[in-house]
């Protein structure tokens, strides 16, 4: 003890300030550097090679190649010398148009690059992913039992019913689904002359408002929306009625019946964009005695909510709106000249 008061006579022994390293053993990570504000060629094509970046250099060749990329010639350095340079250098010269059908084929498998999932995102509405498998439609009669016979790859099969619906079975277009590629589908020919192109779209449109039986309110509608075939021509997308399912993107078990019963209308359109109608009628919101029903709506909602994280857009018009058809026609007319306005992309 005395040679410890020798040391430190009288004092006591202060340390510096060491305030500056409290919490250092727990330092937050730096914040991700800000997301771009606009799309451009440059952008984009750097957050694809960003984006397979991931992919180990042994399998990133043959990744590429699965993505419609150039293979690798003969004397040219290989992933192992870079992987990001190896893929921006497939597609330096790409287009816009070419990059974002790229960038989703990308995003739809390797989905987690911030990014890139921005920068579709700036695009326009995101879409649903996925290949179109199902389109299940327009019943005229006993609605269809659907039931899921593949899970994994969400294949359908219609177990009761199905001579009353319509199945669409062709490839979807980047473009989406026009009403000419409907009629063409109808008519079971591509090559149809104007007379015989007309005369098939008539008689597709027939079968279509078929399916809507008494509901005033959808066939009107469906009327005019219908009437601008005569007005935009045939290339202009298709308005699908009371559609039973395209994609599934929540069905859980296989055999399981579908949640969704049903759609009013789906438009496909270019990008990837699905787009719900729904009319709605006292249904939607009370029981079969009239009264007001929170249950019922809680059940409207939640399937709705299901859908936009899906990447639907759904919007729903109200009997009311639709009474008045004078009214309503404005409406409708403002509402889908808004809706099909090309998004400008450049």
């Amino acid at each position: 003890m005395g040679s410890d008061s020798r040391m430190f006579p009288n004092s006591v022994v202060s340390f510096p300030d060491l305030g500056f390293l409290e919490g250092s053993m727990f330092l937050a990570p730096p914040p991700p550097p800000p997301l771009p504000d606009r799309l451009t060629p440059k952008v984009l094509r750097e957050a694809i090679a960003k984006a397979l970046e991931r992919v180990s250099a042994n399998e990133l060749a043959e990744e590429c190649v699965r993505f419609g990329l150039p293979p690798k010639a003969e004397n040219e350095d290989g992933p192992w010398q870079g992987k990001w340079r190896y893929v921006e250098r497939r597609i330096r010269h790409w287009k816009l148009p070419e990059l974002l059908a790229l960038g989703r084929d990308v995003a739809a498998v390797y989905d987690d690059n911030r990014v890139l999932n921005h920068l579709l995102g700036i695009d326009g509405p995101r879409g649903v992913r996925g290949e179109m498998k199902n389109l299940i439609f327009a019943a005229d009669g006993p609605k269809p039992r659907i039931v899921v016979s593949d899970a994994i790859s969400n294949d359908l099969k219609v177990v009761e019913n199905e001579e009353y619906c319509l199945i669409y079975d062709r490839p979807l277009a980047e473009t989406g689904l026009t009403w000419r590629q409907l009629t063409a589908w109808w008519a079971r020919s591509d090559d149809l002359d104007g007379d015989e192109e007309r005369a098939a779209a008539h008689g597709l449109y027939a079968r279509l408002l078929k399916s809507m039986g008494r509901n005033g309110a959808e066939r009107y509608v469906f009327d005019r929306y219908c009437a601008r075939y005569r007005t935009h021509g045939f290339d202009i997308p298709a308005l699908i009625p009371q559609v039973y399912l395209h994609y599934d993107p929540y069905t859980r078990h296989a055999g399981g019946t579908l949640t969704r019963q049903r759609m009013d209308f789906l438009l496909l359109l270019d990008r990837h964009r699905r787009v719900v109608l729904e009319v709605d009628g006292i249904q939607h919101y009370a029981d079969s005695e009239g009264r007001a029903s929170p249950a019922i709506y809680a059940e409207m909602v939640a399937d709705d909510r299901e859908l936009r994280l899906a990447g639907y857009e759904v919007y729903r018009f109200g009997g009311h709106e639709i009474a008045n058809r004078n009214r309503a026609a404005d409406i409708l007319d403002q509402f889908f000249d808004s809706l099909l306005a090309a998004p400008d992309t450049t």
